[in-house]
């Protein structure tokens, strides 16, 4: 049994799958995950603003992410880019910290490309790798999280057209 603040590996292996697809160029919805000043727009649940968005977005490159909530909460995490194939796929960990800079969820995520009549499909899988049990919330808030996310994505994804 895992004691407080010790990962542990998930046996149930959680995960969310979201497919979207977006009436844009591949590699704008591509560079919409990499660039970190369009992350920092995007990443989160609604009314979430990210303080600190820093990405090195190449293999072995470490990505650092503060969420604030709209009550001023903090929700640091810090992940590894293991695989980047531009435009086609990214994978990458993401990993949830407490206040003390201790690890209580990992997240294994891959985000695919897919080019299809002028469009871009994208899919998007996050699976749950390992966990403490104080990450029980953060688990139950997971999918609905990612699907206000990839939702704040599409907005600013279309303002960027818009602009452009």
């Amino acid at each position: 049994m895992a004691t407080k603040n010790e990962l542990t590996d998930n046996p149930v292996r959680q995960q969310v799958n979201i497919t979207r697809i977006f009436d844009a160029p591949r590699e704008l919805v591509f560079k919409m995950w990499t660039d970190p000043e369009l992350v920092e727009k995007w990443w989160g649940p609604k009314d979430f603003t990210n303080p600190v968005c820093q990405l090195d977005t190449r293999v072995g490159g470490i990505m650092r992410i503060v969420m604030q909530g709209p009550d001023g909460t903090k929700y640091p995490t810090r992940g590894v880019f293991n695989e980047i194939v531009e435009p086609e796929r990214i994978v990458f960990s993401n990993i949830k910290e407490d206040d003390d800079g201790n690890a209580q969820l990992e997240v294994l995520n891959t985000v695919i490309f897919t080019e299809e009549n002028g469009k871009t499909k994208m899919t998007f899988t996050a699976i749950v790798v390992s966990s403490t049990p104080e990450a029980c919330q953060s688990l139950d808030g997971m999918n609905v999280g990612w699907n206000q996310s990839i939702d704040r994505f599409a907005e600013n994804l279309q303002n960027l057209i818009n602009i452009g």
